[in-house]
């Protein structure tokens, strides 16, 4: 049985303001190819479909053409589940209507167990296959919080909360499996130690203050594989192969575009696993380009000499403070392949190191660094900040755990 692991899609997010659309377009068309070029029998989506709770119609349109084409590939089985940018009820809403195409949409917690256990069948209705489809366990949905709970204590909760549903629907799969020779496969979109995470990749934290960073040994050594997602880098978890990230399959940072992303490929015999990572092609050049205005100047010369396309992060460097330099490279760029999408001047940081850099938009700041931001402003005594984050990040977790779907 060939399975295919992929995750952390983030139909419509943007990078600096620009829209990631015919990207995500050419990742989906060459995924579909490559179900097919594989054999494919079951693809496994674990979590953060989309960027956002709330996406556009063109973002919805790329997913549901996606699931629509991939009825007629040989993969006869899709599971989902909902990641922590996710709408559950959007991703939810046509779940019944899915299902009859064997596409199984797990986005939050079920009222029992078997609701997030998936069972593959072949033709002849033998089992061959158990999934364990765990999505993104909201706080609220885990663990009960008590007034004047400290930091350790509500991250002591939040981790017995993930490895007990864990544990329910684990041992539920078990007794599904009853001894059997047959693979189980157990998703989730969660932080698991032994992994390592890059403030560079654009990840959300999961929780308030990056609690619950769950042991690997919380998984029971009798799963197969591990099918992970939130992490945007591909990696194994640690030295256990079978507990892997499969990481975004497009760079979600220009300091992450000379990463190597890559969908995962398992082959089960039996519960005999073998893997192989499948490099997913560039389908955007992104360049960095820093030094004096004459370097870059130089240096974008080139670019266009070998007619090349990209989206640009240009980086002056130089002492000189020059307040037209965004025009000048974009002048420099206008009706060629390149675009120029985000300019910073290391002179101007430099000179405002306590003031907002007028560089910068708000697309470009985490609210954690605007919150920060704030408080340096207003002068607030250090002693007072460290109680404050943490208000606001629990302020913060809430409106990201908010399903504005819901009714």
């Amino acid at each position: 049985m060939n399975i295919l692991h992929t995750s952390d899609w983030h139909i419509g997010c943007s990078l600096y303001g620009r829209k990631r659309y015919e990207e995500h377009e050419a990742f989906l068309n060459w995924l579909l190819a490559t179900l097919s070029k594989e054999k494919v029998d079951v693809l496994l989506v674990s979590g953060d479909i989309f960027d956002s709770a709330l996406p556009s119609n063109r973002a919805l349109a790329l997913y549901y053409q996606f699931l629509h084409r991939i009825s007629a590939t040989c993969c006869k089985n899709v599971i989902i589940i909902g990641g922590n940018h996710d709408s559950p009820s959007l991703l939810s809403a046509p779940r019944d209507l899915l299902k009859h195409l064997n596409i199984h949409v797990i986005a939050n917690v079920g009222d029992s167990p078997e609701d997030e256990i998936i069972s593959i069948t072949d033709e002849s209705g033998i089992l061959r296959l158990l999934v364990c489809a765990v999505p993104y366990l909201r706080d609220r949905e885990i663990r009960f919080s008590q007034a004047a709970e400290s930091i350790e204590e509500k991250g002591k909760k939040l981790i017995d909360g993930i490895s007990s549903h864990y544990q329910e629907v684990y041992q539920h799969a078990e007794g599904l499996r009853a001894g059997a020779e047959i693979p189980l496969v157990v998703m989730g979109h969660l932080f698991v130690a032994g992994a390592s995470s890059d403030d560079r990749s654009g990840e959300r934290e999961l929780y308030v203050g990056s609690l619950a960073h769950v042991p690997a040994e919380m998984f029971p050594s009798e799963i197969d594989y591990l099918a992970l997602g939130h992490l945007h880098r591909a990696q194994a978890v640690g030295t256990i192969n079978a507990f892997r990230y499969s990481g975004s399959p497009l760079p979600m940072s220009f300091s992450r575009a000379d990463d190597s992303h890559s969908v995962c490929l398992l082959n089960f015999s039996g519960r005999t696993l073998s893997q192989e990572l499948i490099a997913v092609p560039s389908f955007r050049s992104f360049i960095s380009i820093k030094g004096e205005v004459d370097e870059i100047l130089n240096q974008i010369a080139s670019l266009i000499s070998h007619h090349t396309e990209a989206w640009l992060e240009i980086v002056y460097t130089g002492e000189q403070i020059i307040g037209t330099l965004q025009q000048q490279m974009r002048d420099a760029t206008v009706k060629t392949g390149l675009e120029v999408i985000r300019v910073i001047n290391n002179r101007v940081v430099q000179q405002s190191l306590h003031q907002s850099n007028v560089q910068e938009t708000l697309d470009e700041l985490a609210p954690e660094e605007v919150f920060k931001r704030c408080l340096e402003r207003h002068k607030i005594p250090l002693e007072q900040r460290p109680q404050l984050t943490t208000l606001f990040n629990e302020a913060l977790q809430h409106i990201y755990d908010d399903d504005q779907m819901a009714e």
